[in-house]
């Protein structure tokens, strides 16, 4: 009998290029209207908004250009590339109900919670549970709203009209530090629960930059 919460994430194990060549067939100005992403037919450019940053993609090579000059998801990392590519490829946009939905709540989330839980859950707790002011102002830079859940909690944008919310519980005398991770309820409907995994790693990995940069700020003012 398959033991299913050791299922591996499949998009790891395809490579890139079997996603471009993908890519190349699709009718560009069909798959922006199904993903409700904008493209230029002249420039033959998407453009695309990740976590804040805008990014052209050029049809049909996937080549990405950005006016960010730190670090910028849609250029430096692979699997933001997969994500996008994957849903410019398969993807329709649906637009949300106004529910949040766990992990666990999507389609074949149970399958995948042991995965998220350790790459996803877990990081954010004992990567921002002990400094709950650093998580709150790093996403704050990130464009995040504050919400009533959780000790710090706060709503952002992935993508136009796809929305997460990380939650956090800080540690204390007794308790680790714990987290929750919500999504939009039209993120399941436009994306795999594999997919769920991966945009939230680079959520994380975003807000780990803004993190990394305060922590340094308040290392250098406590030595003075």
């Amino acid at each position: 009998m398959i033991d299913r919460t050791q299922i591996k994430n499949n998009k790891e194990e395809v490579p890139w290029e079997h996603y471009l060549e993908q890519f190349q067939d699709i009718n560009p100005a069909a798959a922006a209207a199904h993903c409700r992403i904008p493209y230029d037919e002249e420039t033959k450019e998407f453009t695309v908004e990740l976590l804040g940053v805008t990014y052209q993609v050029h049809f049909p090579d996937f080549a990405v250009r950005t006016e960010e000059t730190g670090f910028a998801a849609l250029r430096d990392l692979t699997s933001a590339k997969i994500l996008v590519i994957r849903y410019l490829i398969e993807g329709t946009y649906f637009p949300a109900g106004g529910k949040y939905l766990t992990f666990r709540e999507s389609p074949w989330g149970e399958v995948y919670h042991v995965q998220f839980s350790g790459r996803c859950l877990s990081r954010l707790a004992f990567g921002f549970g002990y400094k709950l002011p650093v998580f709150a102002e790093a996403m704050r830079t990130l464009g995040g709203e504050r919400v009533s859940t959780g000790d710090e909690g706060y709503r952002f944008e992935l993508m136009p009209g796809f929305t997460l919310q990380f939650i956090l519980w800080g540690a204390d005398d007794e308790f680790q530090p714990s987290s929750q991770i919500l999504f939009s309820d039209n993120i399941p409907l436009s994306f795999s629960a594999e997919d769920l995994v991966v945009m939230a790693e680079i959520a994380l990995t975003t807000l780990q930059q803004p993190a990394q940069r305060l922590e340094k700020k308040e290392r250098m003012e406590a030595g003075k």
